[in-house]
């Protein structure tokens, strides 16, 4: 993997971490994700980007659990108007938007991803085994493909 070019001269545009499979990952990973977030002058977008981070290495912890790969790989990638963040795992179930019942206790995550996002979320194959899980948290709009690469 080769790593971008920092952006200011000295902050990465792009932080790749991998983290064990368990429900401490996900605070941990928002963590990441916030700090850098203020690094790159992106601090506004703290609390949207949390939440996505947070539901989606969340979804990974709970259903992606797979005898062939154990870790999740958070990519988190400044844009120019905002940051790409992606999960990766090892299971090739892909999430299921669904509408919860007024009654559940769970289910609403995706929603609430395609939300905060405006529909610029969505699931690609990856090299090797899994899939991976991309959302985009910018000001405006921004130019991501159907796949979800930046342009």
């Amino acid at each position: 993997m080769t790593t971008p070019a920092p952006i200011d001269g000295e902050h990465p545009s792009v932080v790749v971490k991998s983290w064990p499979q368990g429900p401490r990952s996900v605070g941990r990973a928002r963590r990441l994700l916030v700090r850098n977030l203020d690094v790159w002058g992106l601090a506004h977008l703290a609390d949207a980007a949390a939440l996505v981070v947070s539901e989606l290495v969340t979804n990974s912890v709970r259903h992606a659990r797979e005898p062939r790969g154990h870790l999740i790989r958070t990519r988190f990638e400044r844009l120019r108007d905002g940051v790409r963040i992606e999960v990766h795992d090892a299971s090739d179930r892909k999430p299921e938007h669904r509408e919860a019942s007024s009654y559940a206790e769970s289910g609403r995550g995706l929603a609430l991803v395609e939300l905060i996002t405006a529909g610029r979320w969505g699931v690609s194959d990856r090299e090797g085994i899994g899939k991976m899980v991309w959302a985009v948290c910018a000001d405006g709009s921004t130019d991501v493909g159907a796949d979800g690469a930046s342009a």
